[in-house]
């Protein structure tokens, strides 16, 4: 690898700028008053008026931003451990099974891929609402997620190449089961992978919108249709605005906390094993 040079830093250092600055700026509203917003130039330090901004975030029930940030909490918790545990399996079994129909199904799981999520809105709030019944039910952002295209993809394609043929003969030899396998040899193997594809998942449905939005209601919101209703008024607080948005960021910096070490871990005992 060659060696980094000082053009090299300078152009880390202005991307990290860059990517930093709109967090810092709203960092910065949310500490101040509502009239910073447009000062000129915008002040460059944090003030000590966040405690009445987010009070106003409390105090706002058509928000229901508590409501929303523990809905929330439990979709995401749902969605991201379903999400890695049944994409590692189907990734296992894609990579180091054989069976009849194996290239057609990995072949229509990655053409579902190339689907616009926005195009599948319609016929999804259809079925939930017709067929389900889950209309502004918190079930209804839950179900649709548990397995990704994206995470089998992944799974399948870093299990092809960490987990030995070897290996799985071995365990079988020795009266292992299927599950057993997966369970004991490969689940190991695809830590590193799994972490990432576990903070990816975590962050998507987050950051998710426009679902939420169309199945739920005010009744049971999650974080992001609190902050669409936070800034719905006819008068926008973005400073109340702002504060609402910091603390909807802490959950994501402490799962990348979490999940980067396990991600870093699981990286340095592969090349140690190497």
């Amino acid at each position: 690898m060659r060696k980094g040079n000082t053009l090299t830093y300078i152009a880390l250092i202005v991307a990290c700028l860059l990517s930093i600055t709109p967090f810092y700026f709203m960092f910065i509203v949310a500490t101040r008053k509502l009239e910073v917003i447009n000062a000129v130039p915008p002040p460059l330090l944090p003030g000590g008026d966040f405690g009445e901004n987010f009070g106003r975030v409390l105090a706002n029930e058509h928000a229901g931003f508590m409501y929303g940030l523990i809905n929330s909490l439990i979709v995401s918790t749902i969605v991201t451990i379903c999400v890695v545990f049944f994409s590692s399996l189907a990734g296992f079994a894609f990579a180091k099974l054989r069976f009849r129909g194996q290239g057609a199904m990995l072949l229509i799981i990655i053409t579902t891929m190339m689907i616009p999520t926005q195009l599948g809105v319609i016929p999804l709030y259809d079925m939930m609402v017709n067929f389900f019944q889950l209309d502004g039910d918190l079930l209804a952002v839950i179900l649709p997620f548990l397995v990704s295209a994206f995470g089998v993809f992944m799974m399948r394609q870093y299990a092809a190449t960490a987990v030995s043929n070897e290996l799985i003969e071995a365990a079988r030899v020795d009266g292992c089961t299927t599950f057993r396998i997966y369970w004991s040899v490969v689940l190991p193997a695809l830590r590193p992978a799994m972490g990432v594809l576990g903070l990816l998942t975590f962050m998507e449905q987050w950051n998710s919108f426009l679902w939420p939005y169309a199945i739920l209601n005010a009744d049971t919101p999650t974080v992001q249709v609190s902050l669409a209703l936070l800034a719905s008024a006819y008068y926008t607080d973005f400073a109340q605005v702002f504060a609402a948005t910091a603390v909807a960021t802490i959950p994501l910096l402490l799962v990348f906390v979490v999940f980067g070490r396990q991600i870093i871990g699981g990286i340095m005992e592969g090349a140690v094993k190497a």
